[in-house]
């Protein structure tokens, strides 16, 4: 039906994205007998959590990948869930380009205090673990929100594609520069209107790219697969095996000059590169995919942004407003690891403690 506009009434919480900050926000209130309904613009829900399955079945991760034991709270998150964590493969010798006329430089990165870990089963299955416990929570993909406003009961209305929610209260779990796509309420400060455009989007601009092998080959020659390089198409490169230590690749970060060609010319000149030091062996992947974060469900309009991290966790993002009915969330709002899967966590945690709390 056309133009469909389906009110729902009974009064619940919207959360307006369905990322690792919404679904973790969505399983706390939940505990606190609060009834979800996710609006997520998307087809898929996980945000910046992105793993996809290469012909062999290994997990490849074209979006959030590492976390250390400092992270505490997505490590006891992890712990709830029953997910395992493995340690980041780092033995060997790591390549390091400085500039195209010189040799690469060699050399052995000693233990590290704090250690990278990967989530056993890929970063998705974090995903899928806060969905399968969700039992009061319905997810709409390909809902983007267009509106929020306060209606005369004191309820908030949200609209989007197709769809109207009548809500006690919402809560924003996109990027901040995101929400100015959001018609907002006029109660809301116009210094927040202001801030929301100049909140770095973590991963914005970022090409990832991930390779799939039956073997890994570099390990036989006890290379790490470690490569970082100021000279070429890879910026750096980390071994991808698997928990089970039976899948095998590799995954980093491009160039983001290589946004300007196609998804076949950067494969192709990723490959060359990596022949450099390993030849033939590495011209036959069974998969390769990569990833430019820059589509409308990163950045909205002009970015006015000067440096990484900017302005995230502002304290203007950590209010309340409309007397506790609308909450801003995500990993830009959290005043430690933003960007960080532990910053999506702990702002999570930030804003159902507030709900808690709140009359």
């Amino acid at each position: 039906m056309d133009n469909l506009s389906l009110i729902l009434n009974e009064k619940n919480i919207a959360i307006i994205g369905g990322g690792l900050s919404g679904l973790t926000l969505a399983y706390l209130l939940e505990k606190q007998g609060y009834k979800i309904t996710i609006l997520e613009a998307s087809s898929r829900i996980g945000g910046r959590v992105h793993t996809v399955e290469g012909k062999l079945g290994t997990h490849l991760e074209l979006g959030a990948t590492w976390f250390s034991d400092i992270h505490v709270k997505l490590v006891l998150l992890l712990k709830e869930l029953g997910l395992k964590k493995y340690l980041q493969y780092t033995k060997g010798t790591t390549i390091f380009q400085t500039k195209s006329f010189e040799p690469p430089q060699l050399f052995t990165i000693p233990d590290s205090e704090q250690p990278s870990f990967r989530i056993a089963g890929g970063t998705y299955s974090l995903i899928d673990a806060l969905k399968n416990n969700l039992k009061r929570t319905n997810i709409f993909l390909n809902t983007r929100a267009t509106r929020i406003s306060l209606m005369d009961d004191e309820n908030v209305l949200v609209e989007a594609d197709e769809l109207s929610l009548n809500c006690e209260k919402v809560i924003v779990c996109i990027p901040p520069q995101l929400v100015s796509s959001i018609q907002l309420p006029v109660q809301i400060p116009s210094e927040l209107y202001m801030l929301l455009p100049t909140v770095q989007t973590w991963m914005a601009g970022s090409i990832k790219f991930v390779l799939e092998y039956e073997s890994p080959f570099w390990r036989k020659n006890n290379f790490s697969g470690m490569l970082y390089s100021h000279t070429d198409i890879i910026t750096e490169m980390y071994d991808h095996t698997n928990y089970e230590v039976n899948k095998f690749g590799f995954t980093g970060f491009l160039n983001s000059s290589a946004n300007g060609i196609s998804l076949e010319k950067r494969m192709s000149n990723v490959l060359r590169h990596l022949s450099e030091f390993w030849g033939e062996e590495v011209f036959a992947p069974s998969a390769y995919f990569d990833k430019v974060w820059n589509d409308d469900l990163i950045v909205f309009n002009n970015q006015i942004i000067k440096m990484p991290h900017q302005n995230n966790g502002h304290p203007l993002l950590q209010k309340a407003y409309l007397e506790e009915k609308l909450y801003f969330c995500g990993t830009e709002t959290s005043s430690q690891y933003a960007g960080y899967m532990e910053g999506a966590i702990q702002a999570a945690m930030r804003v159902a403690n507030r709900i808690k709390q709140a009359p």
